[in-house]
């Protein structure tokens, strides 16, 4: 195997913020969950830094906020600093400080970053994006398409560097009218990407080939909305079930999962910033 993508997501659900369309909003893990969580990622690194077949990167996509969590920060930057490591990134709404990413290898560090307006006063988030950009670190900057998130959405993009690329994820469950989508499209170029599900049933898709997804436990899938198991990263069961295959599932709606339709044309859109969701040029 030249490389393997591995998108990891542990059992920690917990975020510090309460976003009214977030099922994690304001949830709290137990000590005992957060004593898993933070096992469950110290195996999975270790298991990346020994990782000799190839390549890797890692995307780190929590349903809680994990910057705000030591275990995840040491993460980061320890699989930053290793040599077959391509790229390590993580979504997360930059609650935590910064000061932390001075540790880590800017050219492999990533950070796939949410604004979320009523979360977080506007001046305090622009000033965090403000010390990655002086720590040299690479990050998008996003935001739900919600009907009262344009305006803060305008406003961040003014405020932004101009090189620093602002998505826009379609809402859940939202149909947008043409003209509510040119809107979207002017912050987002790439915005009609996200607008509607992509039919994804029988069509080629790098999951299960080259991207896998890994829970706490480490049971591999082919990605995270398929659920029958290819085998478990530790006992190394997986690997004989790594092969292209078409998607088994009639749509796709997620980023982190379309990105990867090879019948799309994201990988030459983001080249190596697939993980960060960074266009090729940004």
């Amino acid at each position: 195997m030249n490389h393997l993508t591995v998108l990891y997501r542990g059992p920690l659900a917990s975020c510090d913020y309460d976003c009214p369309y977030c099922p994690f909003a304001k949830r709290r893990d137990s000590p005992e969950q957060l004593r898993a969580d933070r096992a469950a990622l110290e195996r999975f690194t270790a298991w990346a830094a020994d990782y000799r077949e190839g390549g890797l990167s890692v995307l780190f996509t929590p349903w809680g906020e994990g910057l705000v969590r030591s275990w995840y920060r040491r993460a980061m930057v320890d699989l930053s600093h290793a040599p077959h490591v391509r790229r390590v990134a993580i979504q997360t709404n930059l609650s935590c400080r910064t000061d932390w990413l001075a540790d880590a290898d800017p050219d492999t560090l990533a950070l796939w970053v949410t604004y979320h307006p009523g979360q977080v006063d506007p001046r305090r988030f622009l000033d965090r994006c403000g010390e990655l950009t002086a720590l040299g670190i690479r990050y998008s900057v996003g935001v739900v398409g919600e009907p009262d998130h344009l305006e803060p959405a305008r406003r961040l993009r003014a405020e932004l560097p101009a090189g620093t690329y602002l998505w826009i994820n379609a809402a859940d469950g939202r149909d947008y009218t043409d003209a509510e989508a040119a809107r979207w499209t002017e912050l987002d170029p790439l915005f009609h990407y996200s607008r509607h599900p992509h039919p994804s049933g029988g069509r080629a898709c790098r999951t299960g080939d080259t991207v896998v997804s890994v829970d706490g436990e480490g049971t591999v899938r082919r990605c995270h909305f398929v659920r029958p198991p290819l085998g478990n990263l530790y006992d190394g069961s997986y690997r004989a079930e790594l092969r292209p295959r078409p998607c088994p599932l009639p749509v796709c709606d997620c980023h982190i999962g379309y990105v990867h339709l090879e019948t799309l044309p994201l990988y030459d859109v983001f080249t190596d910033g697939v993980l960060e969701r960074i266009p090729h040029g940004m």
